[in-house]
């Protein structure tokens, strides 16, 4: 774990939601593995899957439909993955341990938190609902709701925004490299925990406030708080 001073002054906290709050990656790919299969696709596999980890499931399915050749328009991949997803989600959806740790901690001592995602809204509801995060952080973005995703800063800036903050007085949690980028282009800083191992060394997560290399089996909620309040 490398760390950076991260100072507390007017804090907000903005948690990505897959693979940050949760590990929401294999629901992921099993819809999007379901999906492909209904257009003939048999070899979407995790490896696939990877490469779009932190990107917004709209871009990730204008590539996969390029990609594989899908005549099928995009609204209707977009509406049968969410459903896929919303069932699989709705079902189980494991929240890290440490992760729910942090969030009663920052609820208890008053901070502001929300949630800005690559996922649709009715994603994120739904998993938040599930898994009871929805109690302690109420609010929450979609790329969806903003003209460009992760990398572009679009959807941490319009949440800063809902939430009345700075964007230099918000700090993100983030498990992808695209959305460290993002954090850092919204001139906000940035706790980085991988989802991917073999992202830790990316540069965008190089220039986080604070790296746990070893993703969340590093990650404590202790050291997490030490920080944005020492």
């Amino acid at each position: 774990m490398t760390s950076h001073p991260v100072t507390a002054s007017g804090l907000h906290v903005i948690f990505d939601l897959d693979g940050t709050l949760v590990d929401s990656e294999p629901n992921y790919y099993e819809a999007g593995r379901r999906l492909l299969a209904r257009y003939g696709v048999r070899d979407f596999g995790w490896e696939v899957h990877a490469r779009f980890i932190g990107i917004s499931t709209l871009e990730t399915l204008t590539v996969l439909r390029a990609e594989y050749g899908i005549d099928a328009p995009l609204e209707e991949l977009l509406a049968g993955k969410n459903a896929l997803y919303l069932e699989l989600a709705g079902a189980s959806t494991e929240v890290f341990p440490q992760m729910r740790v942090l969030v009663e901690r920052l609820h208890a001592a008053g901070v502001p938190m929300a949630v800005a995602s690559g996922s649709s809204r009715a994603a994120i509801e739904a998993v938040l609902a599930v898994t009871g995060l929805d109690a302690r952080i109420p609010l929450y973005v979609s790329a969806d709701e903003v003209p460009h995703g992760k990398p572009e800063p679009d959807v941490f800036l319009e949440t800063a925004r809902r939430l009345g903050a700075e964007p230099a007085d918000c700090v993100v949690l983030e498990d992808a490299p695209a959305g460290a980028a993002a954090a850092h282009a919204a001139g906000m800083r940035c706790i980085a925990v991988p989802y991917l191992a073999e992202t830790a060394s990316d540069p965008a997560f190089k220039a986080a406030d604070l790296l746990f290399e070893s993703g969340q089996s590093a990650f404590t909620a202790e050291a997490a708080y030490r920080r944005l309040f020492g």
